[in-house]
């Protein structure tokens, strides 16, 4: 008889917690999705009007933003596993603000694309502006699902009535944190030099 363990997900040395195991499915659906649209933008560049632009340098910015709250995403666990609450405590703040300021870096990159004469949307737009807009628009709230986990942590983390304590909802969190800081890479070096 087959039996599905409630707190596991696997048998042995492989077990997985079921949010976990959840989480990794969606992330391979939201890969599949920027496969297919990245791969779309390729077929699609290959018309004649196609549009050929390079991303403003505040693109460049938002990396090393996200790149830094992986940085402090991981010491946050560490911190948390090693019960250091006030290191936790400060890594997770830093990681939420780095959160909120890469999300705002993006728009300003959208901004700057605009007054440079690039419309993503509308009248005037091009495809590969819209194809651009259309992807990064959609990580831009892949990122903000992480910063409404971040600050869902954050405010457990400073929560006096919270009195369990697991890794488990801030081991999550990081893995989508990390993940979401990879997808933009891949992005960001698609649009900058593949595409």
């Amino acid at each position: 008889m087959d039996a599905i363990n409630m707190s596991t997900v696997g048998t042995g040395k492989n077990r997985i917690h079921p949010h976990k195991f959840t989480l990794w499915v969606a992330m391979g659906s939201i890969i599949m999705m920027f496969a297919g649209l990245t791969s779309a933008y390729v077929v699609k560049s290959a018309q004649a009007n196609w549009l050929v632009f390079k991303l403003p340098p505040v693109f460049w910015y938002s990396t090393i933003v996200i790149l830094v709250s992986s940085a402090t995403m991981h010491l946050s666990v560490t911190a948390f596993k090693a019960r250091d609450l006030k290191r936790y405590k400060l890594m997770i703040t830093m990681t939420l603000l780095l959160g909120l300021l890469f999300s705002a870096l993006q728009f300003v990159g959208f901004d700057a694309l605009h007054k440079s004469g690039i419309q993503l949307f509308g009248i005037g737009s091009n495809a590969s502006a819209s194809f651009l807009g259309i992807i990064t628009g959609l990580h831009v709230l892949h990122v903000l699902g992480g910063v409404v986990a971040l600050l869902v942590v954050f405010i457990r983390a400073f929560s006096v009535k919270n009195r369990q304590y697991s890794s488990v909802p801030v081991e999550i969190v990081s893995t989508y944190w990390h993940f979401v800081d990879l997808l933009w890479i891949y992005l960001f070096i698609f649009f900058s030099w593949v595409a």
